[in-house]
């Protein structure tokens, strides 16, 4: 059985020079470090003697060793495999990080993976493995969504399959790393591991602390909402009220505001956004979003910050409130229409209208305008097969 990862769906908005770079350089390392040797007829290669002083030694480690040795390789399938898993996976982290904290992190890696072979191995070891597991486990936490597409032979049998990257890298993390390399001799699986848990713990740190933007769809995004969910149904399955500390006073309060006149319309709806702020300050995105639907019923013409409503709308997504949340989804469209990702809500709603709320022309209207802006491949062709399968409907 084989099983080779072909591509990903993810297309560079911008060319990965410093990927390139790093594909080229370990290239003409590796031709410079050969030797060739053995009788007539009978070719082999190995290192030459220089190149010794420039592995990673772990009995008697120099610092430079732990960068020179992530750009030695000792054989032909030795570097194909990595400057292919390299390029496969550095083109678009690179893309997302820029050059230089492209560069920086992928020196890091090779750092860290060759801190943790020292710590777990006294075997000496060479190879850009290390870094290049490091730039995977990146790929993981920025595009966990995304497809890889993967060939396999099986027998007699030949295809190709479209498998989610979260799946694809953690059973190679898991499975492949972890329990199948561990058998094969003269392999860093240590190494790998160590640049694994750096490249997903370091890009975790870096999108959560806001040093690397959010795109909204990636591993932090993810496990966010999943919390959130997981918040809502033990508030559910409790039987608790999040808003029983107002909750008796709240009906007669809109009501008097109703009769009393435009102060204490004014202080009611204060006292809402203010609620709806606390609630999301302490994680409560559920409770947020219900008072927001109490804030929409006293006074539908308040605006709430983009992040806010954002995560409002999706919160109401979530929960299958499907005609409260293409509701907010449009109101943030109306008011925050130039955010970078407004394409993606606006497919969002074209898919609420489309295949929840029996709303076919507002669908076509949302995605013919999201198709327009979409740079995510797999989010385009969710969008172009949407509007093809409304558009044979009418």
């Amino acid at each position: 059985m084989l099983l080779l990862p072909i591509r990903t769906s993810v297309v560079p908005r911008r060319t990965p020079y410093v990927n390139y770079a790093l594909i080229v350089l370990n290239a003409v390392i590796f031709l410079l470090t050969l030797w060739p040797a053995g009788s007539r007829g009978e070719q082999v290669h190995t290192l030459q003697f220089w190149v010794d002083q420039f592995i990673l030694t772990p009995a008697r480690p120099r610092l430079w060793q732990f960068i020179s040795y992530a750009f030695l390789h000792g054989s032909f399938l030795h570097i194909l495999g990595n400057m292919f898993f390299l390029y496969l996976f550095g083109n678009n982290v690179n893309d997302r990080l820029g050059h230089i904290n492209y560069t920086c992190f992928y020196l890091a890696g090779a750092v860290f993976s060759g801190v943790g072979h020292t710590l777990m191995s006294d075997t000496p070891v060479l190879g850009a493995s290390g870094a290049i597991a490091a730039v995977t486990g990146a790929y993981l936490v920025l595009f966990p969504q995304t497809l890889i597409t993967v060939f396999y032979w099986l027998l007699f049998f030949m295809d190709t399959i479209e498998v989610p990257a979260l799946y694809f890298i953690l059973f190679k993390l898991i499975v492949w790393d972890n329990m199948l390399e561990t058998r094969f001799a003269n392999v860093a699986y240590d190494a790998h591991l160590s640049g694994y848990a750096f490249g997903v713990v370091a890009m975790l740190l870096l999108v959560a602390t806001g040093l690397i933007e959010s795109g909204g769809f990636d591993l932090w995004m993810m496990v966010k909402h999943w919390n959130r969910q997981r918040h809502y149904r033990d508030v559910v399955a409790g039987g608790y009220d999040p808003f029983a500390s107002w909750a008796p006073t709240r009906k007669i309060k809109v009501r008097e505001v109703e009769k009393t006149g435009p102060a204490a319309d004014q202080e009611a709806t204060e006292h809402l956004r203010n609620l709806i702020a606390a609630r999301i300050v302490e994680h409560n995105i559920s409770a947020a979003a219900q008072t927001y639907l109490e804030l929409m019923q006293l006074d539908g013409s308040q605006i709430l910050p983009r992040q806010y409503l954002l995560d409002i709308a999706n919160q109401l997504t979530g929960e299958n409130r499907r005609a409260e949340a293409a509701n907010a989804y449009e109101q943030f469209l109306t008011h925050y229409g130039s955010y970078e990702y407004a394409d993606q809500v606006r497919l969002m709603l074209g898919i609420l209208y489309s295949r929840y709320l029996d709303k076919p022309d507002l669908a076509i209207k949302h995605l013919q305008a999201a198709a327009e802006k979409l740079a995510d491949p797999a989010q385009l062709k969710m969008c172009r097969d949407e509007l093809a399968k409304l558009q044979t409907q009418l």
